[in-house]
């Protein structure tokens, strides 16, 4: 069995769960009565469209269609054939489009969910903005400054919502201590961490220059300015390597980092990637205060622990959306409040260009082998 339609299959089962349980809303009743012209957007059904039909994209189609009070998913595109139908036959969509611009194009869409590779995020941002979208964009927004830059401002000239997927913002233990250090309560912070360790590096040959930096770390990286708020990075300086595929460093690929990274109020921080941890995904962090320490995230599946005569054991979770699950599927909810409300998103625009300026100076310390200044 195909095993992106494995996973949306499992997911399916159990969102579909979910939704009898606790949500009255099915991508069927989304019917085209509900978009009238005219229709004010706090009261009407908010109809999603969702760019990229892949692993990452599937999982959002299938929040989108199943665990929105109040929305849906009305249409799917992706260039390659037959993506977008397959999913839109799982999910019972009616529109799939080939071309992403049609869909920008469609008058009944209200928001779009850009979850196509990341080298075309910062483009397609600018098109959905220029069409008059809300937009929830994937990370990384950008790929470079300037492509954050013009991102940013079309969303603002188009006056539309810019969301970027920093799902980490909206994971309960995560989101406590940012409220925590928020409120003082571990007094000022000194010592950060964040980490992400992904359980395996699959086709490392496929992998693009810097992602390391650019798409993993950036999360990472995000973190450390949500758990450290109000403080901005000031310098950066990185140790990075090929340590799991030392074959693929020559062609750009590297799979191991750790990142120190100094704020304009003192705290000092480390993120931390690797592309192999065998025992399954795994994403943490820490503050370490005048006042006390936070920490949050963890590997466990949930909070079984088995005790027995070989020894402990818990069981782990090897994909980011079996770990996050929750945190994925509040990001998406927290579009569609901020697409009805006007309110600015958790993760904006500029918190996401703030994260790739990190990226981007973590490139040029590991290029000069020296710290570097942002």
């Amino acid at each position: 069995m195909n095993t992106i339609f494995f996973k949306l299959y499992k997911y399916q089962l159990v969102i579909i769960w979910h939704s009898l349980c606790s949500c009255p809303f099915a991508n069927q009743d989304c019917p085209e009565a509900n978009n009238k012209k005219g229709s004010h957007m706090n009261t009407k059904r908010i109809r999603l469209g969702l760019i990229g039909a892949g692993r990452m994209g599937s999982f959002h189609g299938l929040t989108a269609a199943r665990h929105i009070p109040g929305a849906c998913l009305a249409a799917i595109a992706d260039p390659t054939p037959g993506q977008a139908a397959r999913l839109a036959a799982e999910l019972g969509v009616d529109k799939v489009y080939t071309d992403p611009q049609q869909l920008l194009d469609d008058p009944d869409i209200d928001g779009i969910l850009i979850a196509a590779p990341a080298r075309s995020h910062a483009e397609l941002v600018i098109s959905a903005a220029r069409a008059g979208k809300g937009i929830f964009c994937e990370k990384p927004m950008a790929i470079t400054l300037d492509e954050a830059d013009r991102a940013i401002a079309a969303a603002a000239d188009a006056r539309v919502i810019l969301q970027v997927g920093f799902n980490r913002r909206f994971a309960k233990s995560f989101r406590s201590a940012h409220l925590d250090v928020a409120a003082g309560r571990i007094g000022t912070p000194q010592l950060l961490r964040s980490l992400t360790r992904d359980p395996a590096l699959n086709n490392p040959g496929a992998s693009p220059q810097w992602v390391i930096f650019l798409e993993t770390l950036i999360h990472d990286f995000d973190t450390l300015r949500y758990l450290n708020p109000g403080a901005e990075a000031v310098q950066v300086q990185v140790m990075a390597d090929a340590l799991i595929a030392p074959e693929y460093k020559s062609r750009g690929l590297l799979d191991t980092a750790v990142v120190t990274i100094r704020f304009d109020n003192g705290a000092i921080a480390t993120a931390e990637a690797s592309f192999q941890a065998v025992y399954g995904y795994d994403v943490r962090g820490e503050v370490f205060g005048s006042a006390g320490m936070l920490t949050m995230g963890g590997v466990q599946a949930s909070d079984l622990v088995r005790y027995q005569a070989q020894g402990i054991q818990a069981d782990t979770q090897r994909l980011d959306t079996d770990l996050l699950r929750d945190a994925y599927i509040a990001e998406l909810n927290h579009f569609v409040d901020c697409l009805r409300s006007g309110a600015k998103p958790l993760a904006s625009g500029e918190d996401a260009r703030a994260a790739l300026a990190i990226a981007r100076a973590c490139i040029e310390s590991y290029e000069q082998g020296t710290a570097v200044s942002l």
